[in-house]
């Protein structure tokens, strides 16, 4: 591989590390969510065309990852990795990082059920275990860029990109937290806020044991500026009018066309 591994990269149960409580929780979480996204993550793994988000939008369409083409790249947060499968096939050294050991395993079955190896590293996106200007791009779908605090994240991505590497990550849409209940059983969003845009970060449901991170807009701003990394591009998806429902339910088809429910991030390490 072309990313240089620290010593004791391949962390066994990811304990070489100080696990954040929330990273405890949300490994235990996701350990016990891991059966449920193996059939997406196989259909995911089939898929011939990138795609971002719930709102399945094509790379084509919006063009927000740079050439991969004999780059090495980094899915912080990978899960079943079938980003990085996708991106292994376009020509980049890829490694997949995740916390869950559970979710690792499936990624490892589907890599020898679609005859595509790639390292597939045990750790945490908040301690990369990686060598510092490893990677030429930090890539997140819904791993690291929710599931682990930006403020120990990002830092870190900065940290192990090379001068003039890209980090590329999917998100919620800000107004779509702001806009979700409580309880899932009260999805899909509505109209309404439900919470502060001020003061927004660390937030937890009374539906599970997760945690997950949302920031304002400004306060992504002023974190990428803290960290010397340059925004290239920021991209807010539209739904479709006639897209089935997500199995996911939090929002109606018909919500994301009027509002962003899914927001990309493209920021850039200056050489």
């Amino acid at each position: 591989m072309g990313a240089q591994l620290a010593d004791g990269a391949d962390l066994e149960a990811a304990e070489a590390v100080k696990l954040s409580d929330h990273a405890r929780r949300n490994r235990a979480e996701w350990n016990a969510w891991a059966a449920e996204f193996v059939e997406p993550g196989r259909r995911a793994w089939a898929a011939e065309e990138i795609s971002w988000g719930i709102v399945d939008t094509l790379e084509s369409d919006v063009r927000v990852l740079p050439d991969v083409a004999g780059k090495d790249v980094l899915e912080a947060g990978c899960g079943t990795a079938y980003v990085s499968a996708w991106l292994a096939r376009r020509s980049a050294r890829v490694t997949g990082l995740d916390l869950s050991d559970a979710q690792l395993a499936t990624a490892r079955r589907f890599q020898q059920e679609f005859g595509l190896e790639f390292p597939l590293v045990h750790g945490s996106a908040e301690a990369m275990p990686f060598a510092d200007e490893s990677f030429d791009l930090v890539v997140s779908e819904y791993g690291a860029s929710i599931w682990a605090d930006p403020y120990a994240w990002i830092p870190e991505a900065a940290r192990v990109l090379r001068p003039g590497g890209h980090a590329v990550f999917l998100v919620n849409g800000t107004l779509l937290v702001l806009c979700m209940p409580e309880l899932e059983a009260e999805f899909p969003a509505g109209t309404r806020f439900e919470r502060p845009y001020f003061g927004m970060h660390r937030f937890e449901w009374p539906d599970d044991d997760s945690v997950d991170f949302h920031l304002g807009y400004g306060d992504w701003i002023s974190l990428f500026t803290a960290t010397g990394l340059e925004v290239d591009d920021f991209v807010e998806l539209q739904g479709k009018p006639d897209a089935e429902p997500s199995r996911f339910n939090l929002f109606a088809p018909e919500w994301a066309t009027k509002w962003p429910a899914e927001e990309i991030w493209r920021v850039r390490k200056p050489r």
